[in-house]
């Protein structure tokens, strides 16, 4: 059931328990997301970066693609089809194609530039039914192509942008995509304390969900944070299931070589890597 991100996260919010992004990178992604996310009655958020939706032909493709997934896998619960880390061309191209959400990542830009960027997309996605995420400060590392410092927000933008009707806002509070090193600090949750009392209670993103520990989740979702992002921890166990069948040499087993069974293991592995982060962040059978 396709729909914008804003009432589940709300609904997630009131109930101390936070909706799981989870990245899409082609069909069989998808398909695992979307059959996890039925069989445990879990709302879910299908997040495409820029590079994964020019890798799938297009946003036009992906949104015909998860359109049709979903009636024909009989899809009951929740689901959003969103935008991750955009661009403001980005945003249009998937408000055009279809898309229920957008993210417009103008952390990058002064305050003022992302504010006026922000209110136009806004007022764009809202006039379509669509919900819409902004972020301050950066999450750190590289996602996509996209490249963060790591800075923790300010409080104070946090509000501005807040304040200019977005959806749920995504704030830097020492997070990284991908991998986490040895000598991270962890996250600031004095930081995200002082922005979840600033911002007013609009539900919070906690991106680089990977890694982070189940302590630290916990703890996050008790402050305001109600959508956390997966991607590395899913194409990591995607790629160590794959690696098993073929080392094993079941590719040539038979014709083991068919990529429906090729990929099968990679596929098992994602929908294990959803059970666990949905059973963490605590939103199983709240669909």
């Amino acid at each position: 059931m396709l729909v914008n991100a804003r009432d589940m996260l709300l609904k997630a919010r009131d109930g101390r328990y936070a909706v799981a992004q989870i990245n899409i990178n082609n069909l069989e992604w998808t398909k695992a997301v979307l059959q996890t996310a039925e069989e445990l009655k879990n709302p879910v958020i299908l997040g495409v970066s820029e590079g994964a939706g020019k890798y799938m032909a297009g946003f036009g493709t992906v949104t015909a693609m998860v359109r049709e997934m979903d009636k024909f896998l009989g899809i009951t619960v929740p689901v959003a089809l969103h935008l991750d880390h955009g661009t403001y061309e980005g945003c249009l191209a998937c408000v055009e194609a279809g898309f229920t959400s957008i993210m417009f990542d103008g952390s990058h830009f002064p305050i003022d530039e992302n504010m006026q960027k922000t209110t136009e997309l806004v007022k764009l996605a809202h006039d379509r039914g669509m919900s819409i995420e902004a972020e301050v400060g950066a999450i750190g590392g590289e996602e996509d192509g996209v490249i963060g410092g790591g800075e923790v927000a300010d409080p104070q933008e946090c509000k501005a942008i807040a304040d200019l009707g977005i959806d749920f806002l995504a704030a830097g509070i020492g997070n990284i995509h991908g991998v986490y090193p040895e000598n991270w600090k962890g996250l600031d949750f004095d930081a995200l304390d002082r922005i979840h009392q600033a911002t007013g209670g609009i539900p919070l993103v906690l991106h680089g969900g990977t890694g982070i520990p189940e302590d630290m989740i916990k703890k996050a979702i008790s402050l305001g944070v109600s959508k956390i992002n997966v991607n590395t921890e899913c194409q990591l166990s995607f790629a160590a299931g794959v690696r098993k069948y073929i080392e094993e040499g079941k590719d040539l087993s038979g014709k083991g070589f068919d990529p429906r069974k090729l990929l099968e293991p990679g596929v098992n592995a994602i929908k294990d890597t959803c059970k666990e982060k949905f059973g963490i962040f605590g939103s199983i059978g709240n669909a």
